[in-house]
């Protein structure tokens, strides 16, 4: 590579080493993952409301409520579907399997589709639990004990407690993409940040009530993370980690086309709509990134040598995310070119955003500029 200076490249293999340094010892160890949910002997007596907004999920809601009504737990415990809108067979589905089915009013223009849901869903539940779950119609509890560890780890302080639920990975594009999803998930929300996966949150009702409900995030499209926020916000505690119980997603991913659908549909509403953001991420994510690559063919020794250490340590960073997948483990060198991928989604994202296509889920358009 021709062009620049062996001084200049130099520059930019120092400021990426840096950074992996920074990545690797001073962002909290996020990429150990080692904030986890274990099972628990037992928990105090206590109710809780379990919450699934559905919108036409006929072939994945009957699973998740019966993976459900199967948890071992001592106390009153609720499932209520919600159904958002679904053309297809959901609401037969849900109640053929023991669920509560409410059917979604008609929704206010400031809301987003599925927080309106969960609000309908949490309607019929006032006053009836200690805890609510707020989970997705995709997530499947295979173990009995999930709920009672939830509530057990809520018990140790915690107001909100959310686990980010195993993604499938089984297609060629999952094991090639989906560890880096929760790579970069906990690298911007590492040990400490008030933050939440969405499809597994259990919340203290009291707390819900105290920031104003659901009503309070009516508007945000990244709910989950502005729902921890808040109750960080009201002094709550929020735990966010990993479970060596399994609780999974379903839903598939088997193209790569569709892991990017799922990226490009909010990437651009967490960097805030922000042109300006967006090409800090771009410049940020190429210099991390792709630029240790682009090192090794500068010309310049020094250089090269610097591009070697920070792709190197990009992949023993990685590690622990793959072996968490068992995707195979040639991906930890393939960093840099998964890393291109998301940076194309997002920047694909404020395309749609501005095009007024933003958020679009199944046919209802969520993020629109």
């Amino acid at each position: 590579m021709k062009g620049m200076p062996g001084a200049g490249w130099r520059v930019i293999g120092f400021v990426s080493v840096g950074i992996w340094t920074y990545l690797a010892l001073f962002r909290r160890g996020f990429w150990r993952l080692r904030e986890r949910l274990t099972a628990a002997d037992s928990v105090p007596r206590s109710s809780v409301a379990a919450v699934i907004p559905a919108r036409d999920e006929e072939g994945l809601i009957g699973r998740t409520v019966r993976s459900l009504r199967a948890q071992v737990f001592d106390g009153r415990f609720q499932i209520v579907v919600a159904d958002d809108e679904s053309t297809d067979g959901t609401a037969a589905e849900a109640r053929s399997e023991g669920a509560e089915v409410v059917a979604t009013g008609p929704r206010p223009p400031e809301w987003k589709g599925k927080l309106w849901a969960v609000s309908e869903g949490i309607r019929p539940t006032e006053g009836a639990s200690d805890y609510l779950l707020l989970t997705d119609a995709d997530i499947q509890y295979g173990s009995p004990d999930v709920l009672q560890a939830l509530i057990a780890q809520a018990e140790t302080g915690f107001d909100l407690v959310s686990v980010m639920v195993r993604l499938r990975c089984e297609s060629v594009a999952e094991k090639l993409l989906i560890p880096a999803f929760v790579f970069f998930f906990f690298k911007l929300y590492p040990p400490g940040t008030p933050a939440a996966a969405g499809g597994c949150m259990l919340i203290r009702r009291e707390m819900l009530e105290r920031i104003g409900g659901i009503a309070s995030i009516r508007t945000v499209l990244i709910d989950d993370c502005a729902l921890a926020q808040k109750v960080a916000a009201a002094g709550g505690k929020v735990w966010l980690g990993v479970s060596d119980l399994p609780v999974r997603s379903v839903r598939e991913y088997g193209q790569a086309r569709d892991i990017r659908a799922m990226i490009s549909r909010s990437a651009f509403a967490q960097l805030r709509h922000s042109l300006l953001l967006l090409a800090g991420t771009v410049l940020a994510m190429s210099v991390t990134y792709l630029a240790p690559v682009g090192l090794l063919f500068s010309g310049d020794a020094v250089a090269a040598g610097l591009g070697a250490v920070a792709w190197a340590v990009s992949a023993a960073l990685f590690l622990p995310s793959v072996r968490e997948y068992r995707a195979p483990l040639w991906t930890i060198a393939c960093l840099p070119g998964i890393a291109a991928f998301y940076l194309f989604a997002t920047i694909e994202s404020a395309v749609l955003y501005w095009s007024g296509r933003g958020g679009t889920w199944k046919g209802r358009v969520q993020d629109a500029g």
